[in-house]
């Protein structure tokens, strides 16, 4: 027995961006940057709506006076260079997002309210609690929709962390801007290089594919088999799938 080849865990072809609007669920405002901002970027050049929605107040990201309001004013202008069409901040509690049903609600009534047809969260094996919390109240407001509203494609992005992926989006183009985004964000690039290591996981997610693209970011879509399923119960098949045997020639 063989273990399965390696285009069956990573794709060997980019592909293209998924269908519009968008509504994205970032953590903290930087999320949206540094996970995805390549790909809001290309939207935007394709003409594609994206709304973005930060989840949390960000009080935690640092000791600066009046950190709350610069993160802000950060996002807003992040936004502006993303083109984004819509920004809104919930202000939740920084390393406080609990998972309850209110929360679970207000998930879903953006979705419903917004009406996008791909929606994005961080992946599941995040390191931040509220990266994590964030994916698991998206995974949940998808299933809390009825039989009978829209199904927007659910994906999730990486942030910080190598996530399952089976989607390759090339921003080779995009990049040269993602760093000008990327660099609103002083007030977190004083904590930590944030950029290089951003830069570092899109560079790395071009090693599949060919010389051309120099920078990717990477997507998970969930199928609506996977969506009807506990997230961990997927997860862990997806894990699973690392182990299974090749296919009989």
């Amino acid at each position: 027995m063989l273990p399965c080849p390696e285009h069956n865990l990573i794709p060997y072809e980019t592909a293209p961006l998924p269908s519009g609007p968008w509504l994205v669920f970032a953590p903290h405002a930087d999320d949206e940057t540094f996970g995805l901002g390549g790909s809001l970027l290309k939207a935007a050049d394709e003409g594609i709506a994206t709304q973005v929605v930060v989840v949390t107040d960000g009080a935690m990201g640092g000791d600066a006076d009046g950190l709350v309001n610069r993160r802000r004013e950060e996002v807003e202008r992040a936004g502006e260079l993303l083109g984004l069409r819509g920004l809104s901040c919930w202000s939740e509690p920084d390393r406080g997002l609990a998972l309850d049903a209110e929360r679970r609600q207000r998930f879903a009534a953006a979705i419903r309210e917004l009406r996008p047809a791909s929606v994005f969260f961080p992946g599941p094996l995040e390191i931040h609690p509220d990266h994590r919390a964030t994916g698991m109240l998206a995974w949940a407001a998808l299933q809390s929709l009825d039989a009978g509203e829209p199904k927007p494609a659910a994906l999730s992005y990486e942030i910080t962390a190598l996530n399952p992926i089976n989607r390759l989006i090339d921003i080779t183009a995009q990049m040269k801007r993602k760093h000008e985004v990327m660099a609103v964000y002083v007030s977190q690039n004083s904590q930590n290089s944030y950029p290089d290591y951003v830069t570092s996981l899109n560079r790395s997610r071009s090693f599949s594919l060919s010389p051309e693209v120099i920078y990717a970011e990477g997507l998970y879509r969930y199928s609506e088999e996977q969506l009807r399923r506990p997230l961990p119960d997927v997860v862990q098949a997806i894990i699973a799938g690392y182990f299974a045997p090749a296919p009989e020639p």
